[in-house]
């Protein structure tokens, strides 16, 4: 199956098949008010969070770490000492859509694979709530965890961050809130899975991975940036709402995660150029053939596997002591 100039690896042709017919049983996405589109999201994508890797221990909680309330769920795989290294991970949906369940299986993943405590967060989702509020929520939690940490068996010296599309813009802002706060050590690497990091989708993009049928399109993914923004036209310039506009130096880590077949590689690869001039230890793999969401396709596409397989190597080698 071809997407502009490129393949797309049958695997994960396989997945947008599955995915497509799914969709398809339910009614029109565009006739649903937002609570019915994240119903009918949670269905879809429930095939997708089904088996994997049983944790040692999950605990749920609900708190309120100063700027309003957070629903964690925080997996401890087998094996792993507490106070643990923990990835906070932050689920894409283009600040809109998604939760928790929709990638517990991914999480899950990440912390058999790793060795490592992951602690998922339902942050506040947009329309509803807009841009700063999620932000807002999520500095608190990590500051919350530098203190508290030791509370959730999570060791507060070895967090990193991460997550996948809006989940990756929101790891980068919350990195950059933090080190501007002089806290620039609490986050010790960020995992950036298909990143969506600005307002601006090429035209070149569009032709190629965009348009009918598409995983994601440019009005779609720029409506999602409207949901989340209380002022598009301002706020689009906004460094923490659009951390490609962003000064980066000082920032840890990062290893950016890329589909080779994607509306939005164009901007993990502008990334990865801004990092590497702000002096940011950085790397980048691209996926052949992988699209957008292709991490999600783990039970049946090798090349999701080996996605995960890396992002956790890499949070694994910064968190060990």
């Amino acid at each position: 199956m071809a997407t502009g100039e490129v393949t797309l690896d049958p695997e994960i042709a396989a997945f947008l098949a599955e995915m497509k017919a799914r969709w398809a049983q339910h009614p029109p996405f565009d006739t649903l008010d937002f609570p019915g589109q994240r119903a009918v999201c949670e269905a879809v994508r429930a095939r997708w969070a089904e088996g994997g890797p049983e944790m040692a221990r999950t605990i749920e909680r609900m708190f309120d770490s100063g700027a309003g309330k957070l629903h964690v769920r925080a997996y401890f795989p087998e094996g792993v000492t507490e106070p643990a290294p923990a990835l906070i991970y932050l689920h894409g949906g283009g600040f809109t859509l998604f939760s928790i369940d929709t990638h517990d299986r991914l999480m899950r993943e990440y912390a058999a694979a790793g060795g490592f405590a992951v602690i998922g967060v339902d942050y506040p989702l947009s329309p509803e709530y807009k841009y700063p509020v999620a932000l807002d929520r999520i500095e608190a939690l990590m500051l919350w965890l530098k203190a508290h940490g030791s509370e959730l068996g999570v060791d507060p010296a070895r967090l990193a961050i991460g997550g996948d599309s809006a989940g990756a813009n929101l790891s980068f802002a919350t990195a950059l809130r933090l080190r501007d706060r002089g806290e620039d050590g609490l986050v010790r690497a960020i995992l950036s899975n298909y990143g969506y990091f600005s307002t601006v989708v090429s035209d070149s993009a569009e032709a190629a991975f965009g348009g009918p049928g598409s995983i994601m399109d440019r009005a779609e993914a720029v409506a999602y940036y409207a949901n989340y923004l209380s002022d598009f036209d301002r706020e689009r310039s906004d460094p923490l709402a659009c951390p490609l506009l962003a000064d980066l130096a000082g920032l840890p880590p990062v290893l950016l995660v890329i589909p080779e077949c994607d509306l939005l590689t164009e901007q993990s690869l502008a990334m990865e150029a801004r990092l590497r001039l702000a002096g940011v230890a950085s790397d980048a793999i691209v996926y052949p053939g992988a699209t957008h969401s292709f991490l999600e396709a783990m039970s049946i596409a090798a090349v999701a596997r080996k996605g995960i397989a890396d992002g956790a190597a890499f949070v694994a080698e910064r968190l060990s002591r």
